[in-house]
């Protein structure tokens, strides 16, 4: 049976454009959320203004002014991270490895801002004015499309919607195609950017949005008994996957190795967990079995953890369920408490933080909790981060619909 490694790693992240700025911002227990500039807040009025944006962002490198225009955030994001993290896998794809190279980039929403400028030309210039370029630039698999036409890559081109497991889901559906043999490299994570006046207004009428406006920076608060709702994020995660025998054939450093994956559905409601949160089991569940190893081999969770008042207290029960007493000796962290929720980008991107803990033996803490809900009473790591030898990672990510998505990575070893 084939093995699975990572190899190569790129992030966009409200906390930097490279993995080693959002890795070291992470440790550092520095948070992202500010007052909203992605629109003009005061023409669009909600109840939250505040959010945590990507900045800075520069892309020129592999992109020129023309072509950038033409793209969403949500594409420039996915490709600017795929180049950068074939370049840390030391890969160029040409020849038969192009036809071998794979790409899946989970988005949830996709190019809601064009969607929402074209809607307005629509309502005040009539369906001429549409942008023609409209469709093409906002349909959610334009991320692995550019990506596909920027690298050269010609296998597998997929995108999966799964709300705010798309990611994550981009990621393990990446590594199945390694083990059916229908790949041999995969560009495989997700991206998103949708802090749009409608998506904010969206969630706001939800009531899944923090509006703690007058403190942003300890908005995102996981397991935290004051807990309001989630803060939006944007951003993107790539994972270079490869067999382990092309890794080691051409002398590849490895990050980490994918050893199980698991997906579930809850069959209960369109936006909410059930209390026991035995979907999100199901899918521990899976990707343990998937990895045919026993659950005390994880030490780590990378939790899903929103923020959301039921979401986090499911996922502690649903951890209890597939852990047990060894729950109790899980070291569990939510990077959402600095970077906020990217949504169809957020699993990607948490699994390049679950990979970088195995990596540099660092677990980043849980920030802005100050009065831990007493229900989330196991080793949720509140207090910064721990330097910790990471056997293994158990990465989490469930979404709207319920649809739950569980990776375990692991420290390479012959």
């Amino acid at each position: 049976m084939q093995r699975v490694v990572v190899t190569g790693l790129g992030v966009v992240s409200p906390l930097g454009n490279d993995v080693k700025t959002s890795w070291e911002n992470l440790l550092a227990g520095k948070t992202s959320a500010g007052p909203l500039t992605r629109y003009d807040v005061e023409k669009n009025p909600t109840d939250t203004t505040f959010a945590c944006e990507v900045k800075d962002f520069d892309d020129s490198e592999f992109l020129d002014k023309k072509s950038a225009r033409r793209l969403e955030p949500f594409t420039r994001y996915a490709m600017y991270a795929s180049h950068v993290a074939l370049r840390d896998a030391g890969l160029t794809l040409d020849g038969e490895l192009a036809e071998r190279t794979g790409v899946i980039i989970g988005v949830g929403l996709g190019g809601l801002r064009t969607l929402e400028d074209n809607h307005s030309v629509l309502l005040e210039k009539g369906p001429s004015r549409i942008n023609p370029f409209m469709i093409p630039v906002l349909i959610a698999n334009m991320a692995a499309g550019q990506v596909s036409i920027a690298t050269g890559a010609r296998g597998p081109n997929i995108c999966t919607t799964s709300a705010c497991a798309s990611g994550l889901h981009g990621i393990g559906t990446a590594y199945s195609e390694i083990l059916l043999g229908r790949a041999e490299v995969m560009i495989a994570g997700g991206s998103e950017s949708t802090i749009t006046p409608m998506a904010v207004g969206g969630f706001n009428a939800m009531k899944a949005l923090s509006t703690r406006n007058d403190d942003p920076a300890t908005a995102s608060r996981p397991f935290d008994r004051d807990r309001d709702g989630f803060v939006m994020g944007e951003g993107a995660g790539v994972l270079i996957l490869e067999t382990l025998e092309r890794a080691k054939a051409r002398g590849a450093r490895i990050y980490a190795e994918i050893i199980g994956y698991g997906a579930s559905g809850d069959a209960y409601h369109m936006a909410a967990p059930p209390e026991d949160g035995s979907g999100m089991a199901l899918a521990m569940r899976a990707a343990l079995r998937d990895a045919r190893v026993n659950p005390e081999i994880v030490d780590h969770v990378n939790a899903h953890a929103t923020s959301t008042p039921v979401g986090d207290m499911c996922e502690i029960r649903a951890l209890r369920t597939v852990f047990g007493e060894h729950a109790r000796k899980l070291t569990i962290t939510a990077n959402k408490s600095q970077i906020g929720h990217c949504l169809g980008a957020a699993g990607a991107i948490e699994s390049v933080f679950s990979i970088m803990s195995i990596a540099d033996g660092k677990v980043p803490g849980t920030a802005n909790v100050s009065n831990l809900d007493p229900e989330c009473d196991l080793d949720c790591l509140i207090t910064g981060s721990r330097d910790q030898d990471v056997r293994s990672v158990l990465c989490n990510s469930f979404g709207f619909g319920g649809t739950n998505c569980s990776i375990i990575y692991a420290k390479y070893a012959d």
